[in-house]
């Protein structure tokens, strides 16, 4: 979702997020993981927060071409010259996830280099951008490190050899004491940041709170304040912006 979010701002619809304003344009965006059903899905809880012309901007700017059941492979001649026109005149491209557009071992640094060079040759012969989501690591994730560079799944060079990397996280039971939420609400909450940015200005994380359908909009949290190393036990009411 925060994905489709991010493509469908470029694309010419609203900040949702309140991450800021970025230069529009054309985006393509494809989900080789999820059915077309649950594209549908999202893009309604969406279209819920958008006015008709944006709505209409979106449906302009934003193509989406669902490749479950293709098996794209990046690495094949014929994908990679495909996913190269499918990035002409346009913005962004963003592939989900990336373990769906190779059939390589994500351990080995090799086959990663070649996946993220042929990424970095259509990027060079088109100026389209390319994001893929991908993965943490189920050992980042069980610790609360899903924040760190390190924490992607395979080879460091998913890290090492991309410009830019983000990270959404799960709120933990510590963090949820902190913030104040209460632990039946914990899972509606995500951290947002960016963990690596070679070509841009520092990035403050934030929080955001999972909506009806999905869609994820900026949450305002209060830190609880400690009395003697101790949290409070009390729990605060956290609300959205669009609830103040």
């Amino acid at each position: 979702m925060l994905a489709l979010q991010l493509a469908m701002q470029i694309a010419g619809g609203p900040d949702l997020l309140e991450v800021g304003e970025f230069p529009v344009g054309p985006v393509i965006y494809l989900p080789a993981e999820d059915p077309p059903a649950a594209i549908h899905h999202r893009l309604h809880a969406l279209g819920a927060h958008l006015t008709a012309e944006q709505r209409q901007a979106v449906a302009e700017g934003l193509l989406i071409e669902p490749l479950i059941g293709r098996c794209p492979n990046i690495m094949c001649l014929d994908w990679f010259d495909g996913l190269k026109r499918a990035a002409a005149g346009r913005r962004l491209m963003i592939l989900d996830t990336l373990r769906r557009f190779h059939i390589e071992d994500e351990n080995v640094s090799g086959p990663m280099a070649q996946v993220i060079g042929r990424m970095e040759a259509i990027a060079a012969d088109t100026g389209c951008s390319i994001v893929f989501l991908h993965h943490a690591s189920k050992s980042a994730a069980m610790i609360g490190a899903g924040d760190q560079q390190q924490a992607s799944r395979g080879s460091s060079v998913l890290v090492d050899n991309i410009r830019w990397q983000s990270y959404l996280s799960g709120m933990t039971q510590t963090e949820a004491e902190e913030w104040g939420v209460d632990d039946s609400q914990r899972g509606y909450f995500v951290r947002y940041g960016v963990s690596k940015a070679n070509y841009g200005s520092p990035f403050a994380e934030r929080w955001f709170r999972r909506h009806e359908g999905g869609v994820l909009k900026p949450a305002v949290l209060e830190r609880q304040r400690v009395a003697n190393g101790v949290l409070p036990f009390k729990k605060s009411k956290v609300r959205s912006r669009d609830e103040l």
